[in-house]
């Protein structure tokens, strides 16, 4: 019978070093953030619209050069502002859903990996695990991993940690079991999970 379960964690907490511990014993993973950037560009002209007034006031450029969005740039619009978060996610997480489930019902062999930030703002995918695994480290560790990752500048990765600071309080009160593993080094993570 096929498992699905969720992992999740803060941002440059390891999630994705331990989907691939899951991968290595055939599990398929399907990366959250991957078909969000992808539901962005299905949804590039709704999100235009949306959000070309916001962006204006503060001097935001959504668009690259060549007409396309500028994911960065949204990015440095939406964080800072819940409200224009959750007007972002009530655009995209629709076509997110459609396409994960999509995923699922073409893998019905597989075991399923949810790699997911803020899953549990989408109970439809999140009740469809049986597990959340919640990767997480310290704060410098992360802090380094992030600006060596994605070098962003410094004020960005702390709106984004600041953001994240009740994920795991917000996933408990899933009715989904956590299982918290500490990413500190390379073999940590591992003594948590039992295949």
């Amino acid at each position: 019978m096929q498992k699905i379960i969720c992992i999740t964690g803060p941002m440059a907490a390891g999630k994705n070093y331990v989907c691939s511990l899951f991968e290595n014993k055939g599990w398929l993973s399907i990366d959250a953030d991957k078909l969000v950037h992808s539901a962005i560009q299905i949804a590039q002209d709704q999100i235009f619209s949306a959000f070309e007034k916001p962006a204006a006031e503060k001097n935001i450029n959504l668009k690259n050069t060549d007409g396309s969005l500028n994911r960065r740039a949204l990015a440095k619009l939406i964080f800072p502002e819940p409200e224009l978060l959750k007007k972002q996610e009530d655009i995209v997480y629709p076509i997110l859903i459609q396409e994960t489930k999509k995923i699922i019902q073409q893998n019905p062999s597989k075991n399923i990996i949810l790699n997911a930030t803020v899953l549990y703002k989408i109970p439809e995918l999140l009740n469809l695990c049986s597990q959340i695994f919640f990767v997480t480290a310290p704060r410098l560790t992360r802090l380094r991993r992030a600006r060596k990752r994605d070098r962003l500048p410094l004020h960005q990765i702390i709106t984004r940690f600041k953001s994240q600071r009740d994920l795991l309080k917000n996933y408990k009160a899933s009715d989904v079991p956590v299982i918290k593993i500490y990413n500190i080094g390379p073999n940590a993570a591992k003594k948590h999970i039992f295949f």
